[in-house]
């Protein structure tokens, strides 16, 4: 008998009705409406019991790959906790925690997106973007103020940061009430890690300054044989890895107003150890910084008296910061007045003017002018 000349319910509410008469044998009546002995006992047996004869849910009773509630519940409140991280990092801290039975990074991701913790918008800004990084520890130091922000006080809040960029261990989080003593905090950070090689920074005022000629700042560093690096005006992707600090820091820190400089300096410690120690990095292989940090080797020493290379010519900058050699007279800086530096041709039309282990500015001779102040290690 074909199946198409009734409804699916109706074949089988016959079907039952004719294998509870008895007149033809299961096999026989199998058979005629061509289906398997397994499924015509089947559909018998559930009218037996009393059950309807439409298609079950081929959903499994038991789930045993399924996440247990208290594993999920553990996920959702650490992303309360925490709003920035998602299911890698979430995945990381919990065990490290001795979380155990724990789902994969993308189970913990859908976990977040289910319970609307991740919105789509958010999955879609999310994009994977090269990296590049120092080699070891210590090789380049970033460091920026965040922007400032008004505490319950009224008074103003500026907190200075210093990155390494290869572990992106945060070495010094001072929160300030004013853009300044920059140098103070480099010490103490100096004297906590040791010296970097390199200090990478912006153009701002405490670093780069404004006006021509080097900085107290970028003397300072010189004089501990570090080089001052400063990023590309108007891109500050060049210092990436501090502005990705930044908005973790808006995110995870600065949620709520701090009372005081006394408060935003507690809150700002318990984050630097959280980010430092607990928070694991995706760029690190989900280690966390603390656990790929390792001080420097070269220890934070008062600077000594430089003295220059036998045979090389040297000159003392005047109080006004003006160099004068033979008829060239040139403004260098005022933060190199009364200090001798040295000079040195390069070429037929142009000389270096040379302080310790760095070129600081390089002169044409013809016009006077300086043609270039970037400073770079000899």
């Amino acid at each position: 008998m074909p199946w198409e000349r009734k409804t699916v319910m109706e074949q089988r509410e016959e079907f039952v009705e004719r294998a509870r008469s008895g007149q033809q044998t299961m096999a026989a009546l199998c058979r005629e409406y061509g289906i398997s002995r397994k499924t015509g006992y089947k559909w018998l047996n559930r009218a037996n019991l009393g059950q309807r004869l439409c298609d079950q849910s081929r959903r499994p009773h038991r789930q045993p790959s399924k996440t247990a509630p208290e594993i999920e519940q553990r996920i959702i409140d650490t992303r309360k906790e925490n709003p920035s991280w998602g299911g890698r990092t979430i995945k990381a801290v919990l065990e490290a925690d001795g979380c155990i039975k724990l789902p994969s990074a993308k189970t913990c991701s859908n976990i977040l997106k289910r319970n609307g913790w991740i919105s789509e918008e958010a999955s879609l800004e999310h994009k994977a973007y090269e990296r590049f990084e120092r080699e070891i520890c210590n090789e380049l130091w970033q460091t920026d103020f965040k922007g400032d922000f008004r505490m319950r006080d009224g008074k103003r809040c500026f907190p200075l940061d210093i990155l390494d960029d290869h572990s992106r261990f945060c070495l010094l989080l001072e929160p300030k009430l004013a853009a300044t003593g920059v140098i103070d905090s480099f010490k103490l950070a100096f004297y906590e890690y040791g010296l970097p090689d390199a200090v990478l920074s912006d153009h701002g005022m405490q670093f780069g300054g404004s006006r021509p000629g080097c900085t107290s700042f970028e003397r300072f560093l010189m004089d501990l044989d570090i080089l001052p690096i400063h990023g590309r005006i108007l891109h500050p992707q060049t210092q990436g890895k501090i502005e990705r600090f930044h908005r973790t820091m808006k995110v995870e820190l600065l949620r709520q107003p701090f009372d005081d400089i006394l408060d935003a300096s507690r809150m700002m410690g318990y984050f630097r150890w959280k980010y430092n120690e607990v928070r694991p990095h995706s760029a690190l292989g989900m280690k966390t910084p603390g656990s790929v940090y390792v001080p420097s080797k070269r220890p934070y020493t008062e600077p000594k008296e430089f003295v220059y290379d036998t045979g090389m010519k040297t000159i003392k900058v005047n109080n006004w910061g003006y160099l004068r050699f033979g008829p060239v007279q040139v403004f260098l800086s005022e933060t190199m007045a009364d200090t001798r530096v040295a000079v040195r041709q390069l070429n037929e039309t142009s000389f270096a003017v040379i302080y310790r282990n760095f070129q600081i500015a390089a002169i044409d001779a013809e016009t006077g002018l300086i043609c270039n102040r970037t400073i770079r290690k000899l």
